[in-house]
């Protein structure tokens, strides 16, 4: 019998029981339901939330898990900071034989334990959009150059911002600080023209510009609460960054609420189809676009390559990972400044 069997082993069976478990004991938010008899290998994606960018990255892996002759298993936590949720999703993945894990991490250096587990029991695992710290923890990692997303962004701000007095509020995402809040964060300074201070910590910029950072969840009432709190504590806020375009959303109604609407600039990344919807109508005057469907199409295709025998998975040029690509969105192109406008956009935006 075949390592790969002797994985599936028992999975039928238990693949049901595991669901239940893992809705109800680690509060997951959705899983996908196997028939009895179905010995294709078992693949999970466990997701940070049910965001529209999660339910687009679970569509392509779908699809693709149907093309290579997987059975997908999908799972998601409550919150983008639920990572008990997926410690528990990974170890109920490992015991229902699952030969494959891919995995948006809502905590960099927490799952690390869980994913070493897993691998220990000979489970491969490719991380998704939000890097591990470090990379080398998983098998492989497919994800989008946050540090680019923001650098983008930051540099379009610059160019934008020419002759003008910048007072910047900085939305992030979560206490813990995870890779990619810090990436994205310090990418969007370094496009600015911001001094760093610790490569590894948010808020720790040395510039009068930077007015203050506060923390979204990554969703639009954590966006709406932070910019009020920011605009209070100074009202001359005339530049805004945020970690996704559904905090943006909420800065903008807070900024819309103050009678401000117009006088802010908003810069943000993600490229879902409402945030594009978002730059053609001006409440975001620019985005970083990625591509979360093939992060997981390209682990699916990595893992498929893993279990026919083959190498492991190369990264891109000066990365410990593989760049999915990001594109910068905006209907107010700079000199010098590679963009796309809203309408392709809108051809190419997810969710």
């Amino acid at each position: 019998m075949t390592a790969l069997h002797r994985r599936r082993r028992g999975s039928v069976i238990r693949t049901l029981a595991v669901c239940v478990v893992a809705l109800l004991s680690a509060g997951l938010a959705a899983c996908s339901s196997t028939s009895a008899g179905n010995d294709k290998p078992l693949v999970g994606l466990i997701t940070k939330t049910e965001d529209p960018y999660y339910v687009s990255m679970r569509k392509g892996a779908q699809e693709e898990a149907d093309k290579l002759g997987f059975r997908l298993q999908s799972l998601a936590g409550k919150d983008q900071s639920d990572n008990d949720a997926q410690v528990q999703a990974i170890e109920n993945l490992v015991a229902s034989g699952a030969v494959g894990i891919l995995i948006t991490p809502s905590d960099s250096e927490g799952i690390l334990p869980a994913i070493k587990k897993a691998r220990d029991a000979g489970v491969w695992v490719a991380v998704l959009d939000s890097p591990t710290n470090p990379t080398s923890a998983a098998d492989a990692t497919f994800a989008t150059d946050n540090t680019k997303a923001g650098q983008l962004i930051g540099e379009w701000a610059k160019s934008a911002f020419t002759g003008k007095d910048p007072h910047i509020a900085m939305l992030d995402l979560a206490p813990s600080q995870p890779a990619v809040d810090v990436q994205r964060d310090q990418g969007f300074l370094k496009g600015f023209g911001i001094a760093l201070g610790d490569p590894n910590k948010i808020g720790d910029e040395k510039s009068p510009e930077v007015v203050g950072h506060e923390v979204t969840n990554a969703n639009e009432e954590g966006g709406r609460t932070a910019m009020e709190k920011l605009l209070q504590k100074d009202p001359s806020i005339n530049l805004v960054y945020t970690i996704n375009e559904p905090a943006a959303a909420g800065a903008y109604q807070s900024i819309k609420d103050a009678g401000r609407a117009g006088a802010i600039t908003v810069v943000s990344i993600d490229g879902g189809c409402t945030g594009v919807k978002n730059v053609q109508q001006g409440l975001i005057q620019a985005t970083s676009m990625q591509f979360p469907k093939k992060m997981a199409t390209e682990a699916l295709q990595a893992l498929k390559a893993h279990l026919d025998g083959g190498k492991k998975v190369p990264t891109s040029a000066g990365l410990d990972y593989t760049d999915t690509g990001v594109q910068l969105i905006t209907d107010t192109p700079m000199p010098g400044i590679p963009s796309r406008d809203s309408a392709w956009g809108l051809q190419n935006c997810w969710g």
